[in-house]
């Protein structure tokens, strides 16, 4: 068995426990979320937090929510500048071992504390939905994966710490932490050296590299769908420099990496691998790993027509649509064919449209609701900034979609165009016509013309784009006040604007954040 196997197969037994717990929870949902509430007030009642609301008090959900008062990030802040400057049990109890950024899907840059409560919480989010994954695809287990590692970047900061706190994770398997992360790292087909390369062409010149010597390649978790397009636009320009490294075992590009590492990609000669794919060619990727098993990405909103793209172009491959994910929490994961709700991770609530909050046993079909999270890590009825509906029930579980950013509305003549609104305009209204690679609105208000244009992606203008422009227009008129702006002449009619194919790329790079640690927006603000 080789070494990924191994570590796969050692990973996967030792979340037994973890996967079983949470499909009993799926059986018994309040009893879960009440059983881990308590857990966690306990563990943090000696934190400032838990002793300003006095969580040695709290017997109930109900209780909870009564002491201690809905939070956001702004809320948050000062406490967060404070564990950033070294001071202890601040928010939560135990030492922050990571201050990780995000920015959301919009917005500056947030950084959330994360400990060894906060990582368990995570891990008993994967087990789950890694053990099955391997029900349904056993292959997976036999050989190595890709998880996703990206560069550092200015976000990340240089010095990457604040007081000597480490500023972001070197990759995904940080996230989990301890000896999960170990095992993970076994598997992992790219070193996470990779992400001390700050020159992208290197970064993923190095990264193809490495992927394309993992011909047992099984799994590829990546982020946006947009992934593998640039993996193979970096293969294909740099493909004989890639077979010759391959054939002869050295690396033309170790300079970049840390002197201590840059070893370890100088390997056996493989003069048979780079024959193969030499006569494979660089185009026909799905041909270089004949074992992939499994390609985990964003299937929802924004992502959805990336993710059936890549469907059509692997059929024999699971791709897998991710459950929605932050750097704040899991909100649910991919388990039994369904998004269910991750249970025993975190706590949560929601808001209906009533502004009501209800339970996670308490949620509707064809509901709609903005996600509270109590993460364990310090963030306590947080509200997490993301719409879902529930769109059914696995056993006891709510099973959720994602809709957009709660609050996130263009409002240039009164129209209160919200995400939401344009991710259901851009998944519906294109006739029967398959949806664009690539679609979102972009407000403009230049002080001569307020509107909005529909950025495409140009290889799916299937239509004249006055044509497109006209049907979207009228779904968008849907909204009462947007249609009263455009008949009153107060916003102009729609444009659609073609765009190149890497958009969706491009949007992502331009948060300056790691690749992919942002959902992908389908609303562009004024200014934005």
């Amino acid at each position: 068995m080789n070494p990924a196997a191994v570590a796969n197969t050692l990973w996967l037994a030792s979340g037994i426990g973890a996967s079983r717990r949470f499909s009993l929870a799926l059986a018994g949902i309040r009893e879960a979320q009440e059983r881990w509430l308590r857990h966690q007030l306990v563990r943090h009642a000696r934190s400032e937090f838990g002793r300003a609301h006095d969580f040695a008090a709290i017997e109930s959900a109900d209780n909870f929510a009564q002491r201690v008062p809905l939070t956001d990030y702004a809320t948050l802040q000062p406490s967060i500048r404070r564990i950033a400057d070294g001071e202890p049990d601040v928010l939560a109890c135990g030492r922050v071992t990571h201050l990780v950024p995000t920015s959301g899907s919009t917005g500056a840059q947030k950084l959330v504390p994360f400990s060894a409560s906060l990582q368990a919480a995570f891990s008993a989010a994967v087990r789950p939905w890694l053990g099955d994954l391997a029900r349904q695809r056993p292959s997976l287990l036999g050989g190595p994966a890709y998880w996703s590692i990206s560069p550092m970047t200015e976000a990340t900061g240089a010095a990457g710490s604040t007081d000597g706190i480490p500023v972001g994770f070197a990759d995904d398997a940080e996230y989990v932490g301890g000896t999960t992360a170990w095992l993970l790292r076994r598997a992992l087909a790219v070193p996470a050296e990779v992400r001390h390369v700050r020159d992208a062409t290197t970064f993923w010149r190095l990264t193809t590299l490495a992927m394309l010597r993992a011909r047992e390649l099984r799994l590829i978790s990546a982020w946006h769908p947009s992934f593998v397009d640039v993996l193979v636009s970096a293969a294909a320009a740099a493909w004989p420099e890639l077979l010759d490294a391959i054939a002869t075992g050295s690396c033309p590009w170790e300079d970049a990496l840390p002197p201590a590492k840059a070893a370890r990609w100088r390997v056996p000669p493989d003069r048979a691998r780079a024959a193969e794919l030499r006569a494979i060619g660089p185009a026909d990727w799905p041909r270089w790993w004949p074992r992939l098993t499994v390609v985990s990405c964003w299937g929802e909103q924004a992502a959805e027509a990336g993710w059936q793209r890549l469907r059509a172009r692997l059929p024999g491959v699971l791709v897998q649509a991710k459950g929605l994910l932050a750097t704040e929490a899991v909100v649910t994961i991919p388990y039994g064919g369904m998004t269910p709700l991750a249970v025993t991770s975190h706590f949560f609530e929601f808001i209906d449209q009533r502004g009501e909050v209800r339970l996670a046993h308490e949620l509707e079909r064809g509901g709609a609701y903005e996600v509270v999270v109590t993460n364990g890590g310090g963030f306590w009825r947080y509200r997490l900034g993301d719409m879902v509906e529930c769109v059914g029930f696995l056993r006891e579980a709510p099973c959720l979609r994602f809709l957009g950013r709660a609050g996130r509305v263009s409002d240039l003549r009164g129209e209160k165009l919200s995400e939401v609104f344009a991710a259901e305009v851009l998944r519906t209204a294109w006739g029967g016509v398959a949806a664009p690679a690539y679609a979102a609105f972009r407000a403009n208000d230049d002080g001569d013309r307020a509107g909005y244009d529909l950025l495409v992606s140009i290889e799916s203008l299937t239509a004249p784009p006055d044509d497109i422009a006209a049907r979207i227009d009228h779904a968008l008129s849907a909204n009462p006040h947007y249609a009263l702006a455009r008949r009153l002449g107060q916003l102009a009619p729609l444009r659609v604007i073609p765009v190149s194919p890497d958009s969706a790329r491009e949007e992502l790079v331009a948060t300056r954040l790691r690749i992919g640690e942002t959902k992908p927006s389908v609303l562009f603000l004024n200014g934005d």
